[in-house]
């Protein structure tokens, strides 16, 4: 089984362009670009996993989670699951080719028209009419659609038997996953979904709409070069005015680092909110002249994961995997089910509550998860009994979101991310969330459970799974970091409030200035394709956005548009 990925050892010393990350925004670039005819390098910080090779049991998921606090780090840089742990807030990223596609629910939403009616954004945004071309061309290739049989789902009726109580009906949201089957944008054959409730994991069967299968093999096929394991640590300007991209290899084991440098006149940062944001901080600790709101207005996207124990009623919220670890058993897609939450006098105040499933990898070490909070009882029962059968049957997940007030901020510590927000935890939002979260689950009868993990080293912290801003989109280099179409000020001496550095720019959650107030690839998505549309524009090339046709290929053997 081959992939997309090339060795490092092949690397040629410049392209045309280079992307750094493969998550929404960087795969769209590559894609956009290999199409225009470029010679393009996509640099990744984490390793390629195929369909197939995601966790599937406990010991296979331990290694697949890596850890980092000011002063630790624990696991594998390759693993797939990059935990922040910070003083003020815990941040949860994806790390592999594909980014954060690979491992989440794919809830694909459209923000409310009012988020971008925000003066924070500039008025170009919603006026040139490429957002909404934008959002087209994503639902074109990431192809969200609600479960025809979400209504029939046991943690469906769940949240609807408890919502309902309370005067909200859910309703099926939208999500990238194919529950039909079938041939993608990239010309990719995915299978029908199995509802086997393992999104959050990785898609074993090949039926969530990822990035690697859909932009990525794209640009592959176009003949763009990936390479992972290649962690980018700044950007820097060549006397001729192109850029040079500093690289660090990451898959030295345990040797020596080795660094590199690779040229191109266009460097794309889609590194995600948290890799942008610190490839910029360092380039300019190395001279790199960037806007002073650099590391401002990070927003949580007023994200909250929760749980409910105890209900009386049955859930069936634990993934059993594929193949399947328990016959018979139908849970879902990681997300089937959604209440919302609408305020039409203020924004601030709406909110989507998820029910979620979580991956059957961590079916094993649930019981022990909540042990902390002292239900020791029903942990020993499911020891005994299974989670699909004991407690844990009825164990309720909850993903919420909604807004926060993008204040807080990223600094390099020791060469490190940092991210500062004392005043986190009482942003107005957890507690809504929390009024709420808690009336779903007492009404099914259960104990509401912020965080299970609250006597451990993740602490009473808020964290997310939906990090923004650090590089926030502005009008002019005072108030943001890039100007509408990406393209990064330039705070260089006798340049003007809206220069440029030609040739750079963001297109990922990093540029966004504000929560969303919904699961954010969606918009992450357009904007990048928005962003590509006004570079072809301006460096005066063009690419074709229509879907692939008339060649298929399987999810297993993508490797083979790479080599073709």
């Amino acid at each position: 089984m081959t992939g997309l990925s090339r060795p490092l050892d092949t690397v040629k010393d410049q392209y045309d362009a280079i992307v750094v990350g493969s998550g929404y925004g960087g795969g769209v670039a590559a894609s956009r670009l290999a199409r225009a005819g470029k010679r393009v390098a996509v640099f990744e910080r984490g390793r390629e996993v195929l369909t197939g090779q995601f966790p599937s049991r406990f010991p296979d998921m331990k290694n697949e989670l890596q850890v980092s606090g000011k002063r630790m780090h624990t696991g594998p840089s390759s693993a797939l699951f990059d935990v922040r742990l910070g003083e003020d807030m815990h941040v949860l990223v994806g790390c592999g080719l594909g980014g954060g596609s690979l491992v989440n629910a794919g809830v694909a939403l459209r923000p409310d028209a009012r988020v971008f009616a925000d003066e924070v954004w500039p008025g170009q945004i919603h006026q040139d009419g490429f957002l909404d071309e934008g959002f087209q061309r994503a639902t074109c290739w990431l192809n969200p659609q609600s479960d025809p049989k979400a209504q029939t789902l046991t943690k469906f009726q769940s949240l609807k038997t408890a919502g309902s109580k309370l005067g909200y009906e859910p309703i099926a949201p939208t999500i990238t996953i194919n529950f039909d089957g079938g041939i993608n944008a990239a010309g990719v054959e995915q299978p029908a979904c199995t509802r086997c409730g393992d999104c959050c994991g990785g898609c074993n069967v090949g039926a969530k709409t990822s990035v690697a299968l859909t932009y990525l093999t794209d640009a592959a096929r176009n003949g763009a070069e990936l390479f992972t394991r290649a962690g980018v640590r700044f950007i820097s300007k060549a006397a001729d005015g192109s850029w040079l991209v500093h690289v660090r290899r990451l898959d030295t084991n345990g040797s020596a680092p080795q660094d590199f440098i690779v040229k191109a006149p266009v460097v794309v940062l889609g590194a995600g909110t948290l890799g942008t944001s610190e490839i910029l901080l360092r380039s300019r600790e190395n001279g790199l002249a960037l806007s002073d709101r650099l590391g401002h207005r990070f927003s949580a996207n007023g994200d909250i994961i929760a749980f409910g124990y105890g209900a009386k009623i049955p859930v069936n919220a634990v993934g059993v995997g594929y193949p399947s670890k328990v016959e018979d058993m139908e849970i879902g897609a990681a997300v089937s089910g959604q209440i919302e939450i609408d305020d039409d006098s203020d924004l601030t105040q709406e909110l989507r509550v998820q029910e979620g499933a979580l991956p059957s990898a961590l079916a094993p070490v649930l019981p022990v998860l909540f042990i902390p909070n002292g239900r020791l009882l029903g942990a020993i029962k499911s020891l005994v009994a299974g989670v699909y059968k004991g407690p844990f049957a009825s164990l309720q997940t909850f993903f919420a979101v909604s807004h926060d007030s993008a204040s807080g901020r990223f600094v390099l510590e020791n060469d490190r991310l940092s991210l500062h927000w004392p005043t986190a935890k009482d942003e107005p939002v957890y507690k809504r969330l929390d009024q709420i979260l808690s009336s779903i689950v007492n009404e099914a009868g259960g104990s509401y459970v912020k965080n299970p993990l609250a006597g451990s080293v993740m602490g009473h912290q808020p964290a997310t799974a939906h990090p923004l801003g650090g590089a926030g989109i502005g009008r002019e280099r005072s108030d943001g970091v890039v100007n509408h179409k990406g393209q990064v000020f330039d705070a260089g001496a006798g340049r003007g409030s809206t220069d440029v550095h030609h040739g750079l720019y963001v297109v990922d959650g990093a540029s966004m200035p504000r929560s969303l107030g919904v699961n954010p690839l969606f918009t992450i998505t357009a904007l990048a394709e928005r962003a590509l549309m006004h570079m072809a524009q301006d460096l005066r090339f063009s690419f074709d956005a229509e879907p692939v046709r008339g060649t298929t290929v399987a999810p297993a053997e993508i490797g083979s548009v790479a080599a073709a």
